[in-house]
């Protein structure tokens, strides 16, 4: 710390020159009282997320080992979950089958942003291609997403890989549809009609100006497409359109239980509540993100 006179002969103390740092454990109390849509569904997910990857050492046991002498335990302390009416742990099958719904999810979510970003990108800002791409994006969501899963999963062979391609192709034009929009708006902007009149190339437009600008909407409905993803994933392998059977996933193991919900609830009981909560847990961060992203409705504490 300085010291200095003032005018009337009296001692000033300056500022310090240094400022202390701010502690970490301040900066993130901050951030969750700033966020707290986006802290409860960033630290929900990562819980599940954990689960899904450590649950070889959670207490679990082969989610395909089939024990017909213990089939149809209720819920106990040997058996957390129970067991289904193959004598399989229920727990076990749990934990493992949020690996499938997760990657679906997070794949699903992925891919479709990128490709809708790019045909968006191209449709809102090539005049000439607009027309025609728009046309095919509504004759394909005039399909029900699920409806059109469910097709082409008919044309396939029943896995993880081909159960992320369908419902890609099912999310894409809702993406194209959001990206377009922003661009139409973009390009109307001073910013990118000085840089066209500069003589800048449309690419470098393209990529410099408009692609960055659409990306804060984008990662928003990413979210809402991994959970919708998610839920898709367990519909078709409920229908017994989606994963097979031999893969423990949420879907297959209510699918395998509703003949005895009556009688057995948990066995559908279970994985149906962790789905819920992870589809909980990204629309949570899904909202917490336009919160933070949009300027008009961030909130300033």
């Amino acid at each position: 710390m300085s010291i200095t006179y003032n005018g009337t002969g009296g001692v000033a103390a300056d500022l310090p020159d240094v400022l202390p740092p701010v502690k970490k454990r301040g900066r993130v109390l901050t951030f969750i009282r700033r966020n707290p849509t986006l802290s409860a569904g960033g630290i929900l997910l990562g819980l599940i997320v954990f689960m899904a990857i450590a649950a070889p050492i959670l207490g679990t046991v082969d989610p395909t080992a089939i024990a017909p002498a213990r089939r149809t335990r209720v819920p106990s302390a040997l058996y957390w979950f129970g067991t289904d009416m193959l004598g399989r742990d229920v727990y076990s099958r749990t934990l493992y089958g949020a690996r499938v719904s997760l990657i679906v999810g997070f794949a699903v979510a992925f891919l479709s942003s990128i490709i809708g970003m790019l045909i968006g990108v191209c449709a809102g800002y090539i005049r000439l291609v607009d027309t025609i791409i728009m046309r095919v994006m509504d004759g394909l969501m005039s399909i029900p997403s699920i409806l059109l899963a469910i097709a082409l999963m008919a044309l396939t062979r029943g896995s993880v890989q081909n159960v992320v391609i369908a419902i890609t192709v099912a999310e894409i034009p809702r993406v194209t549809r959001l990206v377009r929009g922003v661009v139409l708006s973009l390009r109307e902007q001073p910013y990118v009609e000085a840089a066209v009149a500069s003589g800048t190339r449309t690419p470098a437009v393209i990529f410099k100006h408009i692609l960055p600008n659409t990306l804060a909407p984008i990662m928003v409905q990413a979210t809402f497409i991994c959970a919708s993803a998610m839920i898709t994933e367990a519909i078709l392998s409920f229908i017994g359109a989606g994963t097979p059977p031999i893969i423990p996933s949420w879907g297959n193991i209510m699918a395998e239980g509703r003949a005895l919900w009556q009688v057995k609830g948990y066995i559908v009981f279970f994985p149906a509540v962790f789905l819920s909560l992870t589809v909980l847990a990204v629309n949570l961060l899904g909202d917490g993100l336009r919160d933070m992203l949009d300027p008009r409705l961030a909130k300033r504490l």
